[in-house]
């Protein structure tokens, strides 16, 4: 016997019934179908729990589906709603059927083109088809809360994360990264369910909650120790050291030239100290504007001008001529010779206004990202040279979102490879 075709008006009766809480068997009958003709119907349709708990979205059964709040009919009051409405899905529906483009059928619903991608996107079925009852009734569980926390069935993604914090990366690097190297799921959230869930990307906000929020052990109990600040809440910022009269023929950072601030070109840097235990342990650090490359100067016993000025050099003499154009300082003491630098490196030393730190911007952002090897408050003359080369190596390999997540070392190798280019 040829099967009876079922009219597309029947098929959407019936998944209008099942998704307000009417039993499958019913509604099959209501429209005149086989129970298991119906079953493969709503397991074609993307919902894939094959039974409604009845009452926890529609009514209980024969009752009509319960209003959706916040919808309107054609004479209600218009508004910009947050989520689409039943009405709104099921006109999809009928211009996806009707063959109309994303833009043609936001215009029918009065929204943007992208929520209709999206909302497609997310609730189509495996067969490809987009039912508007279905669509409707999948949008309202996944609005449930409490949701599944991404990371307690994840632990091969909690390792990843966990060594790259280890290395003092930023939840929102990882975010950042992790995104970039699985772009298999599409900016609704839907993702191949072929590929294996280790290679799942996470928001840097699942990372946070998952270090201070939920606390289901995911992730180490001393993970957050790793963050740069190494506790929860920020704190005021220090208080800025007191500027000095020495400098007062000294080229100030408002002399220096518009393409140091807009970074077109390379080769100025930006340079302070960390300090350790009582002052009287540093850590001298020069950050290159452009590519971020970062030099660190080994202070071990003391940083007076003379020390940090012959260590500076020492450091940026054997840079090429257009990777050292100038070099932005804090008013410190430390670079009273100031004079010298400029002398033997070729370069011009200019100085922030009194009390203002956050001028050299890049190289208080990388102060912050060292701190997670030199811990506030720790004797930092126990670091040797060697232990800073590799904390200079491992922070210019890390990806930088500024630089399209390359890294500090491959700009900068890109500029010694192609001098023109600078």
């Amino acid at each position: 016997m040829p099967k009876r075709h079922v009219p597309y008006v029947d098929r959407e009766e019936f998944f209008a019934l099942v998704c307000s809480g009417v039993p499958l068997q019913v509604a099959a009958a209501a429209v005149g179908v086989s129970v298991s003709s119906a079953g493969l119907w709503w397991r074609a349709s993307g919902l894939m729990e094959p039974a409604i708990q009845i009452g926890r979205c529609g009514g209980l059964p024969g009752t009509a589906p319960r209003p959706v709040p916040g919808a309107h009919g054609p004479a209600g009051p218009k508004r910009q709603r947050r989520s689409l409405s039943s009405e709104d899905r099921s006109v999809i529906a009928a211009g996806l059927r009707a063959g109309l483009s994303y833009a043609q059928i936001a215009g029918l619903v009065g929204r943007d083109k992208s929520v209709v991608c999206r909302e497609v996107a997310r609730n189509t079925g495996p067969d490809g088809s987009y039912w508007g009852p279905v669509a409707h009734r999948s949008a309202h569980e996944r609005r449930h809360r409490p949701k599944a926390f991404k990371l307690v069935d994840n632990p091969a993604l909690c390792r990843r994360i966990e060594a790259w914090m280890d290395q003092g990366w930023s939840p929102k690097l990882i975010a950042e990264v992790l995104a970039k190297d699985h772009p298999h799921i599409n900016p609704g959230g839907s993702m191949d369910r072929s590929m294996d869930r280790s290679m799942d990307r996470v928001s840097h906000e699942t990372i946070y909650q998952a270090l201070y929020v939920q606390t289901r052990g995911q992730l180490r109990a001393d993970l957050h120790k790793q963050l740069s600040l190494k506790r929860r809440h920020r704190t005021s910022r220090d208080t800025p050291r007191q500027g000095s009269t020495r400098y007062a023929e000294a080229f100030t950072i408002s002399q220096r030239p518009p393409e140091v601030d807009d970074r077109a070109v390379p080769g100025h840097w930006e340079g302070d100290l960390i300090l350790g235990t009582g002052c009287g342990s540093a850590i001298g650090t020069l950050v290159e504007r452009t590519t971020r490359f970062t030099i660190l100067l080994h202070l071990p016993h003391r940083h007076d001008a003379q020390t940090v000025a012959a260590a500076m050099i020492a450091q940026m003499r054997n840079l090429p001529d257009h990777l050292r154009r100038s070099i932005t300082w804090d008013r410190g003491v430390e670079l009273a010779n100031y004079e010298q630098i400029q002398l033997e490196l070729a370069t011009t030393v200019y100085f922030c206004d009194p009390h203002s730190p956050w001028q050299r911007g890049t190289n208080e952002n990388t102060n912050r990202l060292l701190r997670h090897w030199f811990a506030k408050g720790t004797d930092l003359s126990v670091h040797t040279a060697t232990d800073l080369q590799r904390i200079a190596a491992t922070l210019n390999q890390r990806p930088r979102p500024t630089l399209n997540l390359r890294t500090p070392a491959q700009a900068l190798n890109e500029l010694l490879a192609n001098p023109a280019a600078a």
